[in-house]
This record gives C-alpha cells, structure tokens and sequence, in this order.
C-alpha cells in the first residue's frame, strides 16, 4: 500500500483542477485533471437525413440515442441513412470507441457506453460524441468514472433545455469535468474490481425484476379473479366458473362464476366525460376555483394525488362533475395499452373535478361493488380498450359511446357476498403489495451500493496501491505529448486537403499563342508605338 495521501493540483495548460473546497486529498501518485486532459481527440456526430427504419447490413446507417442508453451499445439501433454520397468514413463507429449521448432524457443524458462489437458503415449522429482516450488509459476504467455518482451531478447541473423528456449537454462542458485519475496499472485493477462487484449486483437487480414483472402478472390475474366471482372457488364450490357466453368462447371475455352475469357499462352506470381546461377563465373572479384530475392522477389501481393542479369553472360545471365517493375514474387516451386504467375516488379532496380525458363511471343502485368494477377495467378489460381504441400518430384514445358499450360483469345482488368477494381480493393483493415493496427495496440497496461502490473506487479506497506503478502525472504528461502530436497531424492533414482543393479550383494554365512576338526587356524609343502582326484569311 502506498503510504500517505497528498493532495494533487495539476498546473499545466488547458487543465481545470476542481477548487480548493471541493478538492480532496487523492492517493499518492494520483493526480487531478479533466476529461480533456485524458483524450487524444474527440468528434461530434453529424445530422443526416434518414429514413425510418434500421440499416441492412450492406447500407450506411446512423446510431440513435438509444444505442447509448442502457449501458451497453447497441447497434442495431440506427436509422438507414437517405442519401449515401453524404458520408464520411472518419465518423464510422469502431471497436474500442467511447460513445456518450449528448441529447437525451433527463437521465440519460451524457450516458456513456464502450463499443465492444459493431457492425460496419454504422455513423455517429449529431446527438453522440466520440471520445478517444489517450494510451495508458483503461476505457472500463474510464466509463465506470463517466457513469459515477459524481459525473451525473455534475451533467445534470450543466444540461440544458425545457423539455422534461429531452436534455442536451455540450461537448465543452463534458470536456472539462474534472476528475481523480489513478496510475494506468490501478485503473485496470479498479475496473475489475468493479466489475466484479457489478456483475453480482446487476445479476440481483435482474432476478428481482423479473419478480417484479411476475408480481405484476399476478396482480393482474387476482383484480380479474376477484371481479369475476373466480377466486372464490376454493371458499365456495358454488362459484365454480362457468362459460355459457358465447364472448367466452373467442377469448373476448374471462369466465364468470355461477350467480354473475354480464351486462353493459351504460346499464349499471352513469357515464360522463370531463371538463376542457379554458386558459381565459384562470383568472375570472365569477368562477369557483377546484381542483381537478388529469391522466397523470389516474394510474393502474390507484390514483396518486401528488400533484393536482386548479382550475376555475362555473357553479353548474362544478355541481354537473363534482367526484362522489365511489366514482370510477378512467383513461380516455395515451399509449394503447394505458386506455381505461384509473381507480376509485374516495373523498380525498373536497369540491375536486376531472378533465375531458378521463371518464367517470358512477355505480346504480349499488348494481356491483365500486372496487370489483376497478379491478375489471384494470385487468381483464384491458384487451377490450386495446381491440376498440383508434390510434392517431402519437396516441390512442376510446370515445364514450364505446366506453358506455363495455361488457362488465356483475355478481349476485347479495351486498354481503359482493363484500366477501371485495375482502377475500384486498387480502390477496395485500400480500402481493408487500412481496412488491420488498421488491422496490432491493432494488433502492442494489443502486445504493452501486453508487457507493463508485464512489469508494474513485477515492482510491476500493483497492490497494502499489508504488512501483506509474504516476498519474507522467501518464498525462505522456497523453499530453500524444495529443499534440494527434492534432499535428490532423493540422498537417487539413492544410494537404485545403491546397488540393485550391488547385482543383485554379484557373487552368493558357500558353501563349506561337504567332506572339518575343518577350523582348528592350524598351521602346519614346514616341514609337509597337504593332503585332496580324493574318486574315478568306
């Protein structure tokens, strides 16, 4: 182990230390620098034209920022390039390259991934950048740094843009993060070390989403059981199912239990849509001011109440759409497969409203129980808003009168047994809710050791060091001298291709015509004017 800790600043030209507060005492041999310092050179993708769909194998194609997103590149994500006489070589993605997204989700922007394997005639876009590290510098290594607690700080503090979906960083601003950088030999033994550690961790973040996904399954399958009268089979062999719809037989519709029948929405429920937002009524002191739901409150089984904003309407609007305990609420448009999610209401807020796209289903003469109504739309019914909904470019949505015609079932007009049925599913899905928080919790320690794995290896606490090693100050000493004489090079390259362009554009040469006098130094007396002698042909 290398005795002692000093605190490093380097001082050459170009370099950006972090400042005195923020700067920590590093291992001996380590030295602080940015990520400028440790490139040899760097490139920006280009926009292109393309068309929407992949590249073939034998096309030029460009890589989209998905290829970057998911920690591992990804080149079947690209787009086949429109016109192939655009295309420079020296922007083809190789093996070896560092990639980093410059425009992405807020947290993805700035992600990094290392190029293992590609296929050839593949570009980087106008949304990638190319960083090329200097020798000595080990590129996992390098990624773990870029995908470190600290870096995402400092790219999430530099990203700009308005939109919620979409940040972009600049290439000057990724350049100059400053950075810890080890000897070469302990940056490989830091990447394997964490690699190590990363792998175990990855492989139990996978096994607890797959619980996850199965939980969810589940989940699906218990709403649907509960509001079929099914999942009380072992409780009661009178609730058997049975399957004399016609509907059943297609697969349309799930099997309900003996005593259930079917019927239409619009038969046990009043169905309404919403209210449109009017930005000329905000601020219209004659108006009462509520608050009201939007898509984003209704989610799978539950509402979440976060957030809800305030709109002003009129009195009869308010007493036409006010919420009533018991009031199903659901999606009207979205992705496909979110059409008709929602839940109950149950007097959360007083005097609250909902927008045109949700529907509210107001339960008759306590015809099924609010809650086995719920879980149908969320589970089993789902198909059936996916088969009637009308897709437009971006979104899907179902009108009121296709809502008001959806099949629902309806258990026996016995309150007590519709209570039974809603008790013996609360228990159940309760056991699932716990098994998925338990879930949400593995995975909130994974990314917490995750983090805190990076941050001990970035601060020389992972694994030992070794005096013999080669400093960090003379490795980017070396990668300095490498650098200037990459970017001699491209200079030298630039000027050979400016001078081959100018004389592809010069005039050509003309000789002078045979019939010229001679160039003669000798002036002519004064006075005396020269001739040129002059043939006409017939």
């Amino acid at each position: 182990m290398r005795e002692g800790r000093v605190s490093v600043e380097i001082g050459e030209a170009g370099t950006q230390a972090p400042s005195k507060a923020d700067r920590a005492e590093l291992p001996g041999g380590w030295a602080w620098a940015t990520v400028e310092d440790l490139l040899v050179g760097s490139d920006a993708g280009k926009s292109f034209k393309c068309e929407p769909r992949p590249a073939s194998p034998d096309e030029w194609g460009i890589v989209k920022v998905s290829a970057m997103t998911w920690g591992e590149f990804r080149p079947g994500e690209n787009k086949a390039l429109l016109d192939e006489t655009l295309v420079n070589d020296a922007y083809e993605i190789r093996a070896g390259d560092v990639l980093v997204s410059r425009a992405n989700t807020v947290e993805h922007v700035g992600a990094p991934v290392l190029v293992e394997e590609v296929r050839p005639r593949l570009l980087l876009s106008d949304k990638s950048l190319r960083f090329q590290p200097g020798s000595g510098i080990d590129r996992k290594w390098f990624i773990y740094w870029l995908r470190s607690p600290t870096v995402r700080k400092a790219v999430a503090a530099k990203a700009t843009g308005t939109s919620d979906s979409m940040r972009n960083i600049s290439q000057s601003d990724l350049k100059a993060i400053p950075l810890p950088v080890p000897p070469p030999s302990e940056q490989r033994r830091i990447a394997n070390a964490l690699e190590e550690r990363i792998v175990r961790l990855e492989a139990t973040e996978l096994k607890l989403r797959t619980a996850e996904r199965r939980l969810e399954q589940l989940r699906d399958f218990i709403m649907s059981a509960a509001a079929t009268g099914v999942l009380a089979w072992d409780a009661d062999p009178k609730h058997a199912p049975i399957t004399t719809s016609p509907a059943v037989k297609d697969g349309t519709l799930p099997p309900l239990a003996t005593g259930w029948r079917w019927a239409r929405l619009q038969d046990i429920a009043d169905v309404v849509g919403g209210v449109t937002k009017d930005s000329k009524s905000e601020h219209d002191p004659a108006l009462t001011e509520v608050s009201y739901l939007r898509v984003a409150n209704a989610q799978r089984a539950q509402l979440k109440l976060s957030q809800v904003t305030k709109m002003r309407v009129a009195p009869k609007t308010l007493a036409k759409l006010r919420l009533h305990n018991g009031d199903l609420l659901m999606t009207e448009g979205g992705d496909r497969d979110k059409l008709g999610r929602g839940w109950i209401w149950e007097d959360q807020i007083q005097d609250c409203i909902h927008q045109n796209h949700l529907f509210r289903a107001r339960i008759q003469e306590r015809a099924t129980h609010p809650k086995l109504l719920g879980w149908y739309v969320n589970s089993a019914a789902r198909s059936w808003f996916e088969a009637n909904a009308k897709q437009s470019v971006n979104l899907a949505s179902i009108s009121i009168s296709k809502v008001k015609l959806l099949p629902v079932p309806v258990p026996p007009a016995d309150e007590q047994e519709q209570a039974d049925f809603v008790e013996l599913g609360e228990r159940v899905l309760a056991r699932l809710d716990r098994l998925a928080t338990a879930c949400e919790k593995g995975l909130a320690h994974t990314a917490a050791l995750r983090r805190a794995l990076l941050t001990e290896a970035f601060a020389g606490r992972l694994v030992d060091q070794d005096p013999e090693d080669e400093s960090a100050e003379d490795l980017l000493k070396r990668i300095r001298a490498e650098r200037e004489a990459a970017e001699a090079e491209r200079k030298a390259a630039r000027r050979a291709a400016t001078q081959t362009k100018r004389k592809s554009r010069a005039k050509p040469h003309v000789p002078a015509s045979s019939d010229a006098p001679p160039a003669s130094d000798t002036p002519l007396p004064e006075g005396e004017q020269g001739t040129l002698p002059m043939e006409f042909t017939a």
